[in-house]
């Protein structure tokens, strides 16, 4: 199969960024030419396709003229749409598997696709197809607002990175893109849901149910325990490891850690760590804040923690970190919110909490002392096993099959 993926990072930024980049490895791997098509940045992983990538977009970074270049880019890419339609000339994939394109390519590309009448498949790796935020949250609470078609909402709650100018543009793209042009209903093939939680809010939202397929994200392979890794020793601090931003429920973490007195370990980068920082040291919790950390570093601070805390307040998709965690065999501690409940049983493979509820945070803490761990973190590894990245490659191939078979 010659199969074209489609991300606007090509490096690993976050989540869907290491998925995109570890789907096309596994693919090569698998026998299947694949293609890439991404913007130019200077963190890009080397990619024989980098020619025909859009030239770089950055909406924190740039200055007046990044600002003026922002509205054509977010709505309709003609420099994505030129560049696109000679990389499908030159490389002529049976199937396209588009991840985030939103805001730096555009779904200009689609319009192109579709003339050429090559079928696509859109990875759903956030909220963006129903939300102008992609999150559903808003301040400091999860947020339906939008539901259906309402995107004016954005706007009166300046939802898009606190900014009215910023939301007023992310209003006009979804008003646009979805009620205007109707532009991904009407040239995507087949949406992948990495959980039934997302699957069922699109629906709620006006999807068709018919349209979605449910693939649960897999786990990175380099997050298991190879021979030797096993600790013998755990030491008592409780970890996160992810994005450090408002959405992620980390004030309600330290206020639990006060009142259990905990020492905390953060991993992870983004815009709440100095306010955190504050919080920590105003209740006098042991908390430190160990910046980005990845490969075998990442594991073994993860191997040697008491427990993971994944105290979400928005809804959450489908964690990676979650998924290593319990790969790991770690007791995980997380919010009942979103996604998490498909993979976390209350009391088998780990703790639930109420999302936003320091009490039960807290309560769920002091749980441990009482817990059989063994047993909960041997029914943690189980509950994963077959969310392998094979699994997950022949799932995908599968859906790519189906729609060609047609």
């Amino acid at each position: 199969m010659r199969i074209l993926q489609v991300n606007k990072f090509h490096y690993n930024r976050g989540g869907a960024d290491k998925y995109y980049l570890s789907l096309i490895k596994n693919l090569e791997q698998s026998g299947h030419e694949v293609a890439a098509f991404s913007m130019y940045h200077p963190k890009n992983i080397a990619s024989p396709y980098a020619k025909y990538f859009v030239s770089r977009l950055s909406f924190n970074e740039g200055g007046l003229m990044e600002m003026l270049k922002t509205p054509g880019r977010m709505i309709y890419s003609l420099e994505a749409k030129r560049k696109f339609k000679q990389l499908i000339l030159d490389f002529k994939p049976d199937i396209i598997h588009i991840h985030n394109i939103y805001h730096q390519i555009s779904p200009s590309i689609l319009d192109v696709a579709t003339k050429y009448k090559i079928p696509v498949v859109m990875h759903l790796h956030d909220y963006k197809l129903i939300c102008p935020n992609y999150q559903l949250f808003t301040g400091g609470k999860t947020c339906i607002a939008c539901k259906p078609h309402k995107y004016f909402n954005c706007y009166t709650k300046q939802c898009f990175k606190n900014s009215k100018s910023k939301s007023a543009l992310a209003t006009l793209e979804m008003y646009i893109h979805h009620r205007l042009l109707k532009i991904y209903e009407k040239n995507i093939n087949t949406f992948i849901a990495p959980s039934d939680f997302m699957k069922q809010k699109l629906v709620e939202f006006g999807w068709d149910i018919n349209k979605i397929k449910l693939v649960i994200n897999p786990f990175d392979a380099e997050m298991s325990i190879a021979k030797g890794e096993e600790v013998k020793q755990e030491e008592e601090y409780l970890l996160y490891f992810g994005r450090l931003g408002e959405e992620k429920g980390l004030e309600i973490l330290i206020e639990a850690a006060a009142l259990t007195n905990s020492h905390l370990k953060f991993v992870g980068v983004g815009p709440m760590e100095n306010k955190l920082k504050k919080l920590a040291e105003k209740l006098k919790v042991k908390a430190e804040f160990l910046g980005f950390k990845n490969g075998p570093e990442l594991k073994y601070i993860i191997l040697r923690s008491r427990a993971i805390v994944i105290p979400s307040i928005w809804f959450e998709n489908m964690s990676l970190s979650l998924l290593e965690a319990l790969n790991l065999n770690k007791i995980v501690i997380a919010s009942n919110i979103g996604g998490i409940p498909e993979i976390i049983k209350h009391g088998q493979n780990g703790l639930l909490f109420e999302p936003g509820n320091v009490n039960d945070l807290t309560n769920k803490i002091k749980s441990l002392a009482r817990l059989d761990i063994n047993s909960i973190k041997q029914n943690a590894k189980e509950s994963v096993k077959d969310l392998s990245a094979d699994n997950n490659l022949k799932q995908v191939e599968a859906i790519y099959q189906k729609i060609l078979n047609k």
